[in-house]
């Protein structure tokens, strides 16, 4: 492979996005303080309604409105409440963002629903999954597209001297490409996904919102070939999950940067969080058996933990966040 400069610094690492709790002030000064070259925009979906996933997406969305019914997101005919309601969220950890990261000038990165994930479970006005309709699936993803457009230029605006890369949260697309997406019944499942097609629609937002993306999926069978064949930067995955090396292998080799949930996102029995020396082995062992050189594993490879913290300690998602940061560190020492 030829030489590549990846959107971030050699030794890096990163949370996934959600952290426990619903102080956003508190959340913030936790990332930048533990992750100063590659800080994330906290989620804390304890907040309830819109700060969620899907709402906090949904709220990301141009022209194509979203409430709640019973419980679940779906298509709303016109703005509400509940859509107000995420994007005072968002406005406010943004406004938040602007005050505590004024001088920050690393990456930054911001996190958003996939659009195979959002389209497995927003709702039509209809019922049913907007991923039954693939005409309805097409117009979504260039509403995000779009709306993620204007994030990001947002972000930037407030940041200007730090970098932005937006991560797209795919935990559905296994799910979406084998058919296994249950219907309202629970007796069928929605059609698969053919993997042109949802790398087409991935593409889409890659090629619009003008900033290095990254695709992460913490759930088995990640779709290696289809998430780089998008044109996106990196791929994020939760290294107890990984299963068959070659294409994982195949994908670092063609230039893909990988973000590798190498701690866990829940406490032990023992409730300890692992030692940044403990991850940092889990990473070289994974590295030395694909056979790649160590210096590339500083400059390619972000450590981060397996999946999102919402359901940890505080206590335990700041020691994980520092395990990672440290174990970057080693790896930039090497």
């Amino acid at each position: 492979m030829t030489d590549l400069a990846w959107p971030w610094p050699a030794g890096a690492a990163t949370g996934i996005g959600s952290l426990p709790g619903t102080d956003v002030a508190e959340a913030q000064r936790i990332v930048l303080g533990e992750l100063p070259g590659l800080s994330h925009l906290p989620e804390l979906p304890a907040r309830g309604p819109g700060a969620d996933l899907i709402g906090r997406t949904g709220g990301l969305l141009a022209e194509l409105p979203v409430e709640l019914y019973v419980g679940r997101w779906r298509v709303a005919p016109r703005p509400g409440r509940d859509l107000r309601r995420a994007r005072d969220l968002l406005e406010r950890d943004l406004d938040q963002l602007a005050e505590q990261a004024e001088e920050y000038a690393g990456t930054i990165k911001v996190q958003a629903a996939g659009p195979c994930t959002l389209a497995a479970s927003l709702e039509l006005p209809i019922g049913g999954r907007m991923l039954r309709d693939p005409g309805a699936v097409r117009d979504l993803t260039g509403s995000l597209a779009e709306g993620l457009r204007i994030h990001v230029a947002a972000v930037t605006r407030r940041l200007p001297r730090a970098t932005v890369l937006l991560q797209l949260d795919e935990p559905s697309l296994p799910t979406v490409l084998a058919g296994r997406v249950p219907t309202e019944s629970g007796l069928g499942a929605y059609r698969p996904v053919s993997e042109p097609d949802a790398a087409a629609l991935l593409r889409t937002v890659v090629d619009a919102v003008g900033v290095p993306v990254v695709v992460h999926c913490c759930a088995p069978d990640v779709p290696l070939e289809l998430i780089r064949s998008t044109g996106a930067a990196a791929v994020g995955l939760d290294l107890s999950l990984v299963r068959g090396l070659d294409p994982l292998g195949e994908a670092i080799d063609a230039g893909l940067g990988l973000l590798v949930g190498a701690a866990p996102a829940t406490p032990p029995p023992d409730g300890r969080a692992p030692t940044s020396a403990q991850v940092a082995d889990r990473v070289r062992q994974l590295w030395d058996r694909l056979g790649f050189p160590r210096r590339r594993l500083a400059e390619q490879v972000v450590v981060t933990p397996a999946c999102g913290l919402a359901g940890a300690t505080p206590q335990y998602a700041r020691a994980v966040l520092a395990a990672c940061r440290d174990a970057g560190r080693r790896f930039a020492e090497d």
